[in-house]
C-alpha cells in the first residue's frame, strides 16, 4: 500500500550521502550558477536514486515571500471565463504580460456569501490579484490588502490601481449613433446571472435598480446611453449570465410584444449575438427591422455585421497585468480608447 515513507528524502538526506551542507544542496535548485557542473550532477544524480523530486514549492514560497502568481477574480462561474470570448481575450493578454515575469495566473471564483469571499481570497498563494468587475464588490479585498496584495481593477475608479474603458462615454456613443437613425423605442439586455428568470423593467436613472446598479459598467453604459436619446422609452430586460443563450432568450421576451423596440442595447457582445439569433428566429433583418448594437468588439459581431464599441481586450489584459505586477509601472490608473464601429445590423428606425 502506497502512502508517506517512514523517513522522507529530503536535502539533509542528500547532503549527509555527498558531504556536503544542505546549502550546497540547496544551490543546484535555487542558485545552480553558484556549484560547478559536476557537484550539481552529482546532487541530481543521488536525488533521482533516492527518489527526491525537488523542494516543496510552498516552502520555496514562504522563504522567499513571492510565489511568482498573479489571481484573476471571476465574477461568474469559473467555466465561463474559458469560453465567454471577452474573457478569452482578456485572459491571453493577461498571460502575455505573466511571461515577462516568469509567473503564472490562478482563476479565481469568490462567492460573496457566509464569508466566503474572505476565506477563499485569504487562502489563495498570490502576489497580485486582477478583478473583473468593481473591486469594491468583494469584501474580501481587505483580507488581500492586509497582507500587501496588489489589486488591479477593469473599471474606473477614484483611488487604487485600475486598467479600464469610460463606459459611460460607450454608452453615449451608442446613444447617439440610434438617435441620429431616429430610435425613440429602445431595449437594453443585460446579464440578470439567473438562468431561469427575466427581470424587465423601465431604466430611469433617477430610480436605481437592484438588477441594474449604476456603480457597475453596466449601469455606466446604460446612463450614457439614455443621456444621448431624450425622451426616449428604454427598457431593460435581465436573464441568465454572459452567454449567447441569454441574450436569445432576453430578446425574444423584448421582441414577442405588440409595441416591439426599434432596437436592441446589448451591454456585451457575446449577447448581441444572442439578440442576432432571436431577431432571426423571428423573420427580422437586422439593419432594417431591427437594430442591434453591442460592447467590445469580439471577432464574431464582425463576422456577421454588429455594430459595436470597440475596446481594446488584450491590450487591457496586458496592462493590467504589468500594473499587478510591476509595483514601478509610472502610470497606475489607465484609460483605453475606445471607438463606435458601425455595421449593417444598424438603420434607421422602421415605422410601425
Amino acid at each position: 500500500m502506497g502512502g508517506i515513507p517512514e523517513n522522507p528524502v529530503t536535502m539533509k538526506t542528500i547532503a549527509q550521502r555527498l558531504g556536503v551542507s544542505i546549502t550546497t544542496v540547496s544551490n543546484a535548485y535555487s542558485k545552480p550558477d553558484r556549484l560547478s557542473p559536476d557537484l550539481r550532477d552529482q546532487i541530481f544524480e543521488i536525488a533521482s536514486e533516492l527518489g527526491y523530486c525537488g523542494p516543496s514549492a510552498a516552502g520555496r514560497a514562504l522563504r522567499s515571500g513571492r510565489t511568482d502568481v498573479c489571481g484573476f477574480l471571476f465574477g461568474a462561474r469559473l467555466s465561463q471565463a474559458v469560453v465567454d470570448p471577452y474573457s478569452v481575450l482578456f485572459l491571453s493578454g493577461l498571460s502575455d504580460a505573466m511571461e515577462d515575469y516568469g509567473a503564472s495566473v490562478l482563476l479565481l471564483r469568490a462567492p460573496k456569501e457566509h464569508g466566503k469571499d474572505s476565506q477563499v481570497l485569504q487562502r489563495a498563494a498570490i502576489d497580485a490579484l486582477v478583478v473583473d468587475s468593481p473591486v469594491a464588490d468583494h469584501p474580501g479585498m481587505d483580507v488581500l490588502r492586509q497582507r500587501g496584495i496588489r489589486i488591479v481593477g477593469s473599471q474606473r475608479a477614484t483611488d487604487g490601481d485600475w486598467v479600464a474603458i469610460n463606459d459611460a462615454k460607450a454608452g453615449r456613443l451608442v446613444g447617439k449613433h440610434l438617435q441620429r437613425l431616429g430610435h425613440r423605442n429602445i431595449v437594453v439586455v443585460a446579464p440578470g446571472y439567473n438562468h431561469d428568470d427575466i427581470k424587465e423593467f423601465e431604466y430611469n436613472p433617477d430610480r436605481p435598480n437592484a438588477n441594474l446598479r449604476p456603480e457597475t459598467y453596466e449601469g455606466e453604459r446604460v446612463r450614457g446611453l439614455w443621456e444621448k436619446v431624450p425622451g426616449a422609452r428604454i427598457r431593460v430586460v435581465c436573464t441568465g449570465e454572459y452567454s449567447r443563450e441569454s441574450g436569445r432568450k432576453a430578446a425574444g421576451y423584448a421582441l414577442d410584444v405588440q409595441d416591439r423596440p426599434t432596437a436592441v442595447v446589448a451591454l456585451s457582445d457575446v449577447l448581441a449575438l444572442g439578440v442576432w439569433d432571436a431577431a432571426h428566429d423571428r423573420g427580422l433583418a437586422p439593419g432594417r427591422d431591427l437594430s442591434i448594437v453591442g460592447f467590445d468588439d469580439i471577432p464574431d459581431v464582425g463576422f456577421v455585421g454588429i455594430t459595436t464599441v470597440h475596446q481594446p481586450i488584450a491590450e487591457k489584459g496586458r496592462l493590467a497585468g504589468h500594473l499587478a505586477m510591476n509595483p514601478d509601472y509610472p502610470d497606475r490608473q489607465i484609460t483605453l480608447p475606445i471607438e463606435l464601429v458601425v455595421r449593417a445590423s444598424t438603420g434607421p428606425a422602421p415605422h410601425n
